[in-house]
């Protein structure tokens, strides 16, 4: 597939000259599909950091207008279907999202098990008011917004669907926020006993909300690449499929 002499994957390698992306568009045959253009969460990991791929994610989707006018294939799904901004939304977060969604398996699911942890908790539902200028809580950032835009972008159906798993996030996530709330890093305070059920209930509500979220979204693209969280248990790791030493190491390279 070409657009004004350029395969669709060439459009979206020109827009950054990064060296990890450079490095991965080399060890891949160029693509011809729209979903292809853009490389996998695995890619990523393997040669850059967390916040260079959250930055790479954004400015690889730059071209997605003009590619989402070409014909797709069946290696697209729904891709080619959608409007333009779903499909420049989808391919700027689904690698976020998932990277996002082994954090919550593999760390703040341990956080609920350890109250004397629940100041770094705090520290998630935090917004930063520094100099006057507001900056969203890490759960806001990470979860919420992306959820919120990704779902504003798909046609109605996927739209209403979305947004109802998001808000039934957000009613969990809130739940943790009153279990924890008062809570801070190496100060010492007594703990309600119905603080913790409450807490592991906010995640699980939490777990089961963006398992929900990931199902619809890839349902609208036809896709199924977001990997749901299984529910806590002695195979959850296994069952879920992602691998938490990955994990670990790609966090290592942002501190």
């Amino acid at each position: 597939m070409r657009l004004f002499g350029l395969t669709v994957s060439s459009l979206l390698l020109l827009q950054t000259s990064v060296d990890a992306f450079t490095a991965i568009s080399k060890a891949q045959p160029k693509s011809k599909t729209i979903h292809d253009a853009a490389p996998s969460a695995e890619q990523f990991e393997d040669v850059v950091g967390r916040r260079q791929m959250l930055k790479l994610a954004s400015m690889s989707v730059l071209a997605i207008p003009t590619i989402a006018g070409a014909a797709g294939t069946a290696n697209d799904g729904n891709l080619p279907d959608l409007p333009p901004e779903a499909i420049r939304s989808y391919l700027q977060y689904r690698i976020p999202l998932q990277i996002n969604a082994d954090y919550y398996v593999f760390e703040l699911q341990e956080l609920m098990d350890d109250p004397q942890k629940w100041g770094d908790i705090g520290q998630l539902f935090q917004v930063n008011n520094n100099k006057g200028q507001g900056q969203p809580s890490r759960i806001e950032r990470d979860y919420v917004n992306p959820m919120r835009i990704l779902g504003l972008s798909m046609p109605p159906d996927a739209a209403d669907e979305m947004r109802d798993a998001q808000f039934k996030f957000e009613k969990g996530m809130a739940k943790i926020t009153k279990a924890t709330a008062g809570i801070r890093r190496d100060l010492p305070v007594e703990i309600d006993k119905s603080a913790v059920p409450l807490a592991k209930e906010g995640w699980e509500e939490g777990r089961v909300a963006l398992n929900l979220f990931f199902k619809y979204l890839n349902e609208a693209t036809g896709l199924n690449e977001l990997k749901a969280i299984p529910a806590a248990g002695p195979n959850q790791v296994k069952e879920y499929g992602r691998s938490k030493r990955r994990y670990v190491e790609l966090t290592k390279k942002t501190k």
